[in-house]
Formats: C-alpha cells, sequence, structure tokens
C-alpha cells in the first residue's frame, strides 16, 4: 500500500465513521436505541476505526 493509497482509505474511513455516528444519533434521537447504547456503539466504532488505522500503517511501503 502506497501512502496515497492509504490517504484515500482514510478519507473513506472517516467518511464512513461520520455517516454512522450521524446514523446513531438519529436513531437515539427518534427513541430507537438509548444513550447508553449510544454510547457502546460508538466507543465500538472508534475501537475499530484505530486498529483499522494501525493495519493501514502498518502496510505502507516506504
Amino acid at each position: 500500500m502506497t501512502q496515497s493509497q492509504r490517504l484515500k482509505y482514510s478519507i473513506l474511513i472517516s467518511l464512513v465513521v461520520l455517516g454512522v455516528m450521524l446514523g446513531l444519533s438519529y436513531l437515539q434521537n427518534a427513541g430507537v436505541i438509548t444513550e447508553q447504547l449510544f454510547q457502546y456503539l460508538a466507543i465500538g466504532v472508534a475501537i475499530l476505526v484505530v486498529v483499522l488505522n494501525g493495519i493501514m500503517r502498518r502496510k505502507v511501503k516506504p
């Protein structure tokens, strides 16, 4: 993976995370999920992004 590919994937991941968080926020406001569940899901999304970023960083060729 090159540095430009990593940048493209990072932008894609950030847009997906933004969409997921907006969706979760909408579901919480609509009363579908509780605030506690929202917090757990947000933490899970954050951990997933950190792991994906670490994997991508290791795959970048110098």
